[in-house]
């Protein structure tokens, strides 16, 4: 494979983008910078087909980056490969507005293929090339120029790897049957509604444990209100202000902007300040949450205890069939689908549709409707079934 020199002109980028659009895949990865700012800060884009790798510095004068981003979510002849890779779609989203696609992740791939729920990339090159990564410039400065020689060969290893991994991952996909359980996924990756980031519905990320509609009308203006401020400045949420003082002041609202001296969490200044000024000017358009808005109090619907019980049971089914066929239980239901089951749910649910059904959901079904039991035999765990359905 041929590595190019750091892309820091358009022209080069062109003409790697052009031929790039010409491969059956490229592995992507990109380096960031999120401590000190609210949008990240992009500072290397790594991607590789099966012939030739580069990495690019987005930070270079007058470059170009539109071809690349074409290729990334225009192009829809030429498939995605990531690992891990929520934060640099997020990234992309941010840049053009949409996601990658088509688009495959490796780390969800690897659940389908028993290698747990959130495996590292680091464990992926070991587990499957055998190659221990030289980790010393993960923590790196990405943002601070010019980039070495180690940090431009660390970042582009990331996709090298990707590359060579990836045909094996779906060649074992292919032959273990799972290739298809895995497009739900990838496409809710590639869901845009995931990297939206609606200012009206930051309230839902803070912790607060009312459930009055006044309070929660207050947070749902106030987290707004910090959004746009973090945006207006780029910086971090919590740098504005943080998310167990938004809450304290939405419980109890200051009267006066004076009383925002005596808020903990607040700096005294606070209380005649401009910031402090426009947090209460947003304090004070807030209005009770509507019913429709209102979270629900409880999200097992119905469960009880006995119904919590059955939930425990299904459990413990998901964790012995997920290790039956070597699979991550995250990959074959969620916990709040069988909770749903338990109480007596049926429509609408993954794990009573397709391969799911197949491979968990029926089951799962037939334990709660009494046609499957657990017993000990032989001092192992085992399934029994009613002899009517035997």
């Amino acid at each position: 494979m041929d590595i190019l020199p750091l892309i820091t002109d358009s022209a080069a980028l062109a003409d790697l983008c052009s031929r790039l659009a010409q491969s059956r895949f490229v592995a992507v990865d990109t380096e960031f910078m999120r401590e000190n700012t609210y949008w990240p800060d992009l500072c290397l884009i790594q991607i590789a087909d099966e012939n030739e790798a580069a990495a690019i510095d987005p930070k270079a004068d007058g470059l170009d980056l539109q071809p690349l981003l074409d290729l990334l979510v225009e192009n829809e002849e030429v498939l995605k490969v990531f690992h891990a890779g929520g934060q640099d779609v997020e990234i992309i989203f941010n840049l053009t507005g949409k996601t990658p696609h088509p688009i495959f992740d490796t780390q969800i791939a690897a659940m389908a293929l028993g290698q747990g729920e959130q495996i590292g990339y680091g464990n992926l090159i070991d587990s499957w090339l055998g190659i221990q990564l030289d980790k010393g410039a993960r923590f790196t400065d990405w943002a601070r120029r010019p980039l070495d020689k180690r940090q431009i060969d660390y970042a582009i290893g990331d996709v090298t790897h990707l590359v060579r991994i990836f045909p094996m991952i779906i060649n074992r996909l292919l032959k273990l049957g799972r290739g298809h359980w895995l497009d739900e996924e990838m496409e809710r990756l590639a869901d845009p509604a995931n990297y939206r980031n609606d200012a009206d519905l930051a309230w839902q990320r803070v912790k607060i444990p009312s459930r009055k509609p006044d309070v929660l009308g207050r947070l749902k203006v106030l987290a707004a209100w910090r959004e746009r401020e973090a945006r207006g400045k780029n910086l971090p949420r919590g740098r504005i202000v943080k998310d167990e003082t938004l809450a304290d002041i939405a419980a109890h609202p200051p009267r006066e902007q004076t009383d925002l001296t005596r808020v903990r969490g607040l700096s005294a200044s606070w209380g005649g300040n401009d910031i402090g000024g426009r947090m209460m000017k947003a304090l004070a358009e807030a209005q009770p949450l509507s019913p429709a808005e209102m979270p629900r109090e409880d999200k097992r619907p119905g469960l009880g205890k006995e119904g919590s019980l059955v939930a425990d049971l299904l459990k413990l089914l998901l964790k012995i069939r997920a290790r039956e066929i070597d699979v991550a239980p995250r990959l074959l239901a969620r916990i709040d689908e069988l909770e749903l089951l338990a109480a007596g749910r049926r429509d609408g649910l993954a794990i009573l549709d397709g391969w799911r059904s197949e491979q968990f959901g029926k089951d799962a079904l037939d334990l709660v409707e009494g046609r499957l039991a657990f017993a000990v035999q032989q001092g192992k765990l085992k399934m029994t079934r009613a002899e009517a359905d035997a």
